[in-house]
């Protein structure tokens, strides 16, 4: 079978990218992690397909992780797949609605950049009382649309993402789903800079926006640091997230705004 597939990447973040709008694809979870495979495929940290809505939204977003695995959403492929979906309309819109597993997203063009509406974060843990041994650091928990937990570090670029991440990623707290896990570091109030080892992945990835957004949001929780807030990623891009604070644990109209950027187009046999 011969696929047509475009390339895309949001802060180094990179994503396959499907147009299935006649539903005539069904890859299995073998066929995806192939395509996303760095070695023997196209390689990246996950596809997005394009399908048709079901609810009123312009399209439906499908997300799967490097693994094949379906997930909710994803923060920077919500801005390649606005980004994408933008494209092919008959006439570029203001803005792009898209339905995924956590709710209806939305899209709009900022100058170069674009900003999603996401979803209401959710089950915040302030302290989840684990403890990863060689890491001294409170370990938060927020899902941003996926899970996240986050440690605020000292040293960020000596910190063992890889391994670290991976104990939390795996830890019986977070069972049976597991979670994302975020090292982040205060650089300024309001600017902070976070390094992401990726569920689905299993391995560190150069920008995670649902990672942003909990960084962030913790990093007000801590500091009681204004929207927007600032967050570099390790892929070199610095973005912003906005929001407002209902209460200590209740957000709302939170946006994420960095770069979704084409890289290729070519089609696959698989």
């Amino acid at each position: 079978m011969l696929i047509d597939f475009y390339k895309m990447n949001g802060a180094g973040n990179d994503f396959v990218v499907i147009d299935n709008r006649d539903l005539a694809l069904s890859l299995t979870k073998d066929q995806i992690a192939l395509l996303c495979d760095r070695h023997r495929g196209i390689g990246a940290d996950g596809l997005l397909a394009v399908e048709p809505a079901e609810k009123g939204a312009d399209f439906k977003f499908r997300y799967y992780n490097a693994d094949g695995g379906e997930a909710e959403m994803c923060g920077n492929g919500a801005r390649c797949f606005g980004r994408f979906t933008a494209a092919l309309m008959d006439e570029l819109p203001e803005r792009v609605r898209f339905e995924t597993i956590a709710g209806t997203l939305s899209a709009e063009l900022v100058e170069e950049n674009i900003r999603i509406a996401m979803s209401e974060p959710k089950d915040l843990q302030f302290d989840t009382g684990v403890s990863i041994p060689g890491l001294d650091a409170v370990l938060r928990f927020i899902n941003t649309g996926v899970p996240h937990a986050v440690a605020f570090v000292e040293n960020l670029p000596d910190t063992e993402v890889v391994e670290h991440g991976a104990a939390i990623r795996f830890h019986e707290a977070f069972a049976p789903a597991g979670t994302n896990a975020n090292f982040a570091q205060v650089i300024a109030p309001g600017h902070i800079a976070i390094r992401t080892y990726e569920r689905g992945v299993e391995e560190e990835t150069l920008a995670c926006g649902t990672g942003m957004v909990a960084c962030a949001l913790m990093h007000h929780l801590l500091t009681g640091a204004p929207s927007p807030i600032q967050v570099d990623v390790k892929g070199g891009d610095r973005l912003e997230i906005g929001f407002e604070k209902i209460d200590d644990k209740t957000f709302t109209k939170v946006t994420l705004t960095g770069p979704a950027d084409f890289v290729f187009e070519g089609k696959i046999e698989i």
